[in-house]
């Protein structure tokens, strides 16, 4: 049965269009025998069946093949009832017509035995799946599994219903996070407003003092300019931030052990910066990977300033590279993520506040999009013996 009911629309019309000539075939053959029987039986009423039983042996006896064959002969329609003569006229139909009638039945019958088992029911599906897209309901599932042309159709349409309801998912999501964006935005803006504002009066009232001690007044002027610092750098941070949902991925062979080389290398920088040491293990490189290099290692230098920040002494990278996916996992030796740790990929989000005055928050967020944008995703855990730790996902582009 799982064959038949695979099989394609093509082949299955033509084996239900065969069956039906075939059984038409068979069942025009049983009624026009059983019509000229009955026929023969309302014929022998009306004819001398002394003669005809005569005739019979005369034949049956004779030594060779006899000239003539003795048959019923069919009396005159004003000799008959009105009930056998009417018989009799529709044995003659059914032996005239009955091939036509049966076999046009049984192709009827072929059409609609055909339109219910391979087309009503995927037929249905589709219409109720465009009726609930119209209304933007995408959380239902298309059933029809067979594997034939309707089968295929209906397969598309949930893999597109399903990249409409990811596209839907994608949207609202970005509508949150803008909603989230714009209030951060307002309050980083605010804050280092407010305290400049504050610094300014402040100064305005401690000037105007012929006996102010100039050493204070410096100090102020030196802690509003590290406010514009910071107004610069989060101006900056919302520049970059801009080009993120228009930059296109650049697909480009990488092998694994130019990826460790590059690495290697950011990771030399960086010791010398925190003065922490960063151990770098290859996991595993099998064949070339496609993908975009720069936001690889942008991410991955997000990931390790973020981590060397909070290590007490080292921090590990460990690098795998095959075909199909690119895996870095970046741990420290510090206190790990806090309880809000699925909060840190959202933007402006920080653990200490005192990184406002140097680091925006966005390091996290901007990776989990890149990640996300390169098919993959940011994982966020804390180890058992204690310390954070990141895996970024980079799926294949090409």
């Amino acid at each position: 049965m799982d064959k038949i009911r695979n099989l394609s629309l093509r082949k299955t019309i033509v084996l239900y269009m065969g069956i039906s000539l075939i059984l038409s075939f068979i069942f025009s053959a049983l009624v026009i025998r059983g019509a000229n029987q009955i026929q023969q039986t309302i014929w022998w009423k009306y004819i001398d069946q002394e003669k005809y039983i005569q005739a019979i042996e005369s034949e049956t006896a004779a030594e060779e093949i006899p000239s003539y064959t003795a048959k019923i002969a069919r009396p005159a329609l004003d000799k008959m009832t009105g009930v056998d003569r009417r018989v009799s006229e529709l044995c003659d139909f059914l032996d005239t017509y009955a091939v036509l009638v049966i076999s046009f039945a049984c192709c009827v019958g072929a059409v609609f035995l055909f339109y219910k088992n391979k087309l009503k029911y995927p037929i249905e599906e589709l219409k109720m799946a465009s009726r609930r897209i119209g209304e933007n309901d995408l959380d239902f599932h298309i059933t029809y599994e067979n594997r034939d042309e309707m089968g295929e159709l209906c397969r598309e349409f949930e893999c597109m219903r399903e990249q409409l309801s990811e596209n839907t998912l994608r949207l609202w999501r970005n509508i949150e996070e803008e909603k989230m964006l714009k209030a951060s935005i307002a309050h980083d803006i605010r804050s280092p407003l407010s305290v400049l504002r504050g610094y300014q009066e402040m100064l305005k009232e401690y000037l105007a003092d012929q006996n102010a001690d100039m050493e204070n007044a410096l100090q102020m002027v030196c802690e509003s300019e590290k406010q514009i610092q910071r107004m610069d750098v989060f101006v900056e941070t919302m520049r970059k931030m801009s080009g993120l949902d228009k930059r296109e991925l650049k697909s480009e062979k990488i092998t694994g052990v130019q990826l460790e080389k590059e690495i290697r290398a950011e990771t030399d920088i960086f010791e010398k910066q925190y003065e922490k040491s960063c151990i770098l293990v290859v996991d595993e490189i099998q064949g070339d990977f496609y993908g975009d290099k720069e936001i690889i290692l942008e991410v991955m230098e997000n990931l390790l300033s973020n981590a060397l920040r909070y290590a007490k002494e080292k921090v590990e990278i460990h690098l795998s590279v095959t075909e199909e996916m690119v895996r870095l996992c970046v741990q420290d030796d510090g206190s790990g993520f806090g309880k809000e740790k699925d909060r840190l990929t959202e933007p402006f989000y920080q653990q200490n506040i005192k990184d406002s005055l140097k680091h925006t928050g966005l390091g996290m967020y901007i990776s989990r999009l890149y990640c996300e944008k390169h098919g993959g995703k940011l994982l966020l855990e804390n180890k058992k013996e204690g310390g954070a730790f990141v895996q970024a996902i980079f799926c294949r582009t090409k």
